[in-house]
């Protein structure tokens, strides 16, 4: 399959992965410092919402499009077979999943 998939790279004339330009490899490991960090910057808000049992402000409606939007990107991921796209979208539909349980129990 590998082989295959690169067949198709090479044919498309898409970009050589792992790319020999430094700079595009950078961003390829780079990317998952993005994903941490925003990851990492959602935190506070679920700890306000479970450690303080406070939903209060918080829209069910957005985190619920959140959700739902992140399962495409993650069906993009599988299909493309993305690896960032993939690892970041399985934790933000956790992290979603828990705003949104905290939500309902306590808003």
């Amino acid at each position: 399959m590998y082989h295959f998939h690169r067949r198709k790279r090479v044919h498309k004339k898409l970009e050589k992965y792992p790319s020999n330009k430094r700079w595009v490899s950078f961003m390829d490991k780079l990317i998952y410092l993005v994903i941490a960090t925003g990851l990492i910057m959602t935190i506070p808000q679920v700890c306000k919402i479970w450690i303080e049992k406070n939903a209060s402000g918080v829209s069910i409606i957005s985190w619920s499009t959140y959700l739902l939007l992140s399962f495409f990107w993650l069906v993009y991921g599988f299909i493309h077979k993305e690896k960032p796209i993939i690892l970041s979208n399985i934790l933000w539909i956790l992290m979603y999943i828990f705003i949104i349980l905290g939500v309902w129990l306590y808003g």
